[in-house]
């Protein structure tokens, strides 16, 4: 960002920091629900479901930005919960073991040499590799393997769910995590992107034959309208895909992604919930979906060499900075996210990804060359 956006930015940094710490006060080593409810997160309890790992890599982004010792200390703290969930089979039917051991293993091993997270990274990337369906080639979204309903079924989050198994191929030499995750990339590049660069939030493939079936939506406005995360997670993880295989056809769709979700902006760059809606529609808008989006498009311009979608990542940063903070009556950092508008569920509220990749687009924003801890460098 420009000298210009210096002052904005480290007000935001100091203003997160402020709310975690009073987090850490609340939580601890708990965990807070997937959103505010009012406004405010409520205390989860146990770690089940698919955000726990927001929290602690929240933790780990404001260790990376003071470089203070206590947040290292709370963040590490969790490492055995996760060892335990994953150990114990508590909760693990599901593809999201990317986004949770990416964060709460991968991240503590690559700062500190935590082998017991180094072991509990490597055990949810083996059970990733049990939800490959052959020979649809793809890793299984939700639920028990045998459940009619979902079987063969993937979602678009599952491309930020990859960089584990990518990860486990590093470490260890043995290239079935990377292949699985290839194949699994280039399928939905190949069916959840739609043609005219808008995507599916959810496919189907048959199980016995691999033959693509059709799309549909879970959270979207309809099946063949375009949700608006989804396509986030399109633009940030096709081009994480990229980085990881070079595949150029995955850079290609990652532009795709990209292009359609920007031309679909209203005028202050945060997009409504689904982007079949625009300014007018009186719709929701989801600035988590937006969070994400800047980092997607970082990573993108540093891929192509166009700054332009660097430029593009940076206005809708300052726009989440000046109208979607949270305030003193919120826990949260983002106001305004959307969980799942068609169940009712977090809908104008803090969401705990939202939080997470907001944190992370401020630590890329004032931590020039700062690595994200989907790629396979060191911080």
């Amino acid at each position: 960002m420009t000298s210009t956006d210096v002052r904005p930015l480290r007000g935001a940094v100091a203003a997160a920091l402020r709310t975690i710490d009073a987090n850490l006060t609340e939580f601890g080593a708990g965990y807070p629900g997937d959103t505010t409810v009012g406004q405010r997160y409520r205390p989860r309890g146990a770690n089940v479901g698919w955000t726990t790992s927001f929290w602690p890599g929240m933790v780990w982004l404001a260790y990376e930005l003071t470089g203070d010792e206590t947040y290292r200390r709370q963040a590490e703290a969790h490492v055995a919960g996760f060892a335990g969930r994953i150990h114990g089979r508590v909760d693990i039917d599901t593809h999201d073991l990317g986004f949770l051991y990416t964060l709460s293993c991968v991240v503590p091993w690559r700062h500190t040499g935590d082998e017991t997270a180094r072991a509990a990274a490597l055990a949810a990337a083996d059970h990733l590799l049990t939800r490959v369906l052959e020979p649809a080639g793809i890793i299984q979204a939700w639920g028990d393997l045998d459940n009619a309903g979902q079987r063969g079924r993937t979602i678009i989050d599952s491309l930020m769910n990859t960089p584990l198994l990518f990860w486990a191929t590093r470490v260890t030499g043995d290239v079935r995590y990377a292949d699985a995750a290839r194949r699994h990339a280039e399928q939905l590049r190949l069916h959840i992107l739609r043609p005219d660069g808008t995507t599916f939030h959810t496919f189907y493939w048959d199980a016995v034959t691999g033959a693509p079936l059709r799309g549909e939506t879970e959270q979207g406005s309809a099946d063949d309208s375009c949700w608006a995360r989804g396509q986030a997670w399109g633009i940030y993880g096709f081009t994480l895909n990229y980085r990881h295989t070079g595949d150029p056809a995955l850079l290609d769709a990652a532009r795709r992604c990209a292009d359609r979700f920007l031309s679909r902006l209203p005028a202050d760059h945060v997009p409504y919930w689904d982007l079949v809606f625009g300014d007018g529609s009186g719709e929701e808008r989801d600035s988590s979906a937006a969070a994400i989006a800047f980092g997607g498009l970082h990573e993108l311009a540093a891929a192509l060499g166009d700054e332009s979608y660097a430029a593009a990542a940076d206005r809708i940063l300052a726009s989440l900075i000046a109208a979607y903070g949270a305030g003193a009556d919120s826990n949260a950092l983002l106001r305004h996210g959307v969980y799942d508008k068609p169940k009712g569920v977090g809908v104008d509220e803090g969401t705990l990804w939202g939080d997470y990749f907001y944190l992370e687009a401020l630590t890329r924003a004032t931590r020039p060359g700062w690595t994200a801890p989907w790629l396979n460098e060191e911080h």
